[in-house]
């Protein structure tokens, strides 16, 4: 728990996206008996496939259990990036070089695609490219890190700028890292107000949205498929899942493949004008080597910093973990000050795989895009139309994604009791990086 001296007077137990983008009940009360395309889930992907079905002609739906937009597509950091856990060089060592080559040319045309959708559409989200600091948790992190984005700008042709130590402070005003790196052509994004434009976009174009509706069971009727409600039934010749995290028992089979954990994010007070830009002089994104990070970034619409940390803890709520997010906070940017207050803490749920990997694909004869391991903006919008395309037939709905088998665990039936231990285990072979370094 956190101290209540610690916290404004207008303290909100809830993203800071929502703000500016709060969620809002759809009006539409009745659910259609039918429509070409059913979309339970209303985050990025589903989002994306309604939009590109909606203006292919195609009728569409959208359900959601709660409100539109209230999962991790308005909760998240807003980071835009073309990283995974898996590296480059990882993918092309395991799975064939033609395979890591692909799934990083489909992760620079995810994060381009958001660039593209909000250029083009029009909408006001704050999308900035500017930059990446990549803080290096030991000397051994940062030298993996120079070896790793060396061999990436001499294969992939990605750029990038070493920061020693000496030099960080011209990055960030922090003495916790070695050096780091910075990616200069990575950005950030107002997750709230890019989810909220693209709602409004695809409303425009006919889309149909349930609210406060759960499935509850999806079964076959000849040519179609039955989706049961607690608003009555709808028929639908396809099917859209996009609950990722949020996924539950609606479809045993990706229960199974999925990892839901809890992410933590807290904001600041309004900070004195010119404090973001002492601390942050570039204000750019801001994370680190280590498999469990932090992550910070400031505000797109004021003067606070917004920060991330300690993922997959399993307690009751934000308020729990928020005087330990503060005090890890001012650990890295002590200039912050003691006195430091904060305005909003939250939490969503992410999707883990496995294999650290994202999947696409169809199952049962419901096509699914699920498990972005922290890369949920550029590849949730990504994959919302690459189920599109394949729904419409098109050679474009191909993605690598598709192609490896979608692992899981014997007896694991979606109940992640083990990532606290694994986020554990992780610090510990990243302590064991910086030792044996």
């Amino acid at each position: 728990m956190i101290d209540k001296k610690f916290l404004t007077a207008d303290f909100r137990e809830l993203p800071y996206w929502w703000d500016k983008a709060p969620l809002t009940p759809e009006s539409v009360n009745e659910l259609p008996a039918s429509a070409d395309v059913a979309v339970v889930g209303s985050g990025f992907s589903g989002l994306m496939a309604a939009l590109t079905l909606a203006r292919a002609g195609k009728s569409v739906v959208v359900i959601d259990s709660e409100n539109c937009g209230y999962g991790a597509s308005r909760r998240n950091a807003g980071f835009l990036g073309r990283t995974l856990k898996r590296s480059h060089e990882w993918l092309c060592k395991e799975k064939g070089e033609s395979y890591g080559d692909a799934v990083y040319a489909e992760l620079n045309s995810a994060l381009h695609l958001v660039e593209d959708i909000v250029d083009s559409e029009g909408i006001t989200c704050y999308r900035n490219t500017c930059g990446r600091f990549i803080g290096a948790n030991s000397i051994a992190h940062y030298r993996l890190l120079e070896k790793e984005l060396a061999r990436n700008r001499a294969v992939l042709g990605s750029d990038f700028e070493m920061i020693p130590r000496s030099e960080q402070h011209r990055e960030i005003q922090t003495d916790v890292y070695f050096g780091g790196a910075v990616i200069p052509d990575l950005g950030s994004i107002h997750p709230g107000l890019y989810h909220d434009g693209l709602v409004k976009r695809a409303r425009e174009a006919g889309v149909v949205f349930i609210s406060q509706t759960k499935v509850k069971s999806i079964g076959k009727s000849g040519e179609f498929r039955q989706l049961e409600t607690t608003r009555g039934s709808i028929k639908a010749r396809d099917v859209v899942v996009g609950t990722n995290g949020y996924s539950a028992e609606l479809m045993p089979w990706l229960q199974r493949r999925v990892i839901p954990f809890t992410g933590y994010m807290i904001a600041t007070e309004e900070l004195p004008a010119g404090k973001v830009e002492e601390l942050l002089p570039n204000r750019r994104t801001y994370l680190e080597t280590v498999m469990n990070i932090n992550f910070i970034r400031p505000a797109p619409d004021a003067n606070r910093i917004l920060f991330g940390g300690m993922t997959g803890r399993n307690v009751p709520g934000p308020m729990d973990l928020a005087g330990d997010l503060r005090k890890l906070l001012l650990t890295i940017l002590p200039g912050l000050g003691d006195d430091l207050a904060l305005s909003h803490a939250w939490s969503g749920k992410c999707g883990g795989t496995f294999d650290f990997m994202p999947h696409i694909g169809v199952q049962d004869g419901i096509h699914y895009a699920v498990g972005y391991n922290f890369a949920g903006v550029p590849m949730g919008t990504y994959f919302g139309v690459k189920m599109a395309q394949k729904i419409l037939g098109m050679k474009e709905g191909y993605s690598v994604f598709e192609t490896q088998a979608f692992p899981t665990m014997p007896l694991y039936r979606g109940n992640p009791w083990f990532v606290p231990l694994t986020m554990k285990m992780f610090d510990v072979k990243d302590r064991w990086i910086s030792f044996a370094g």
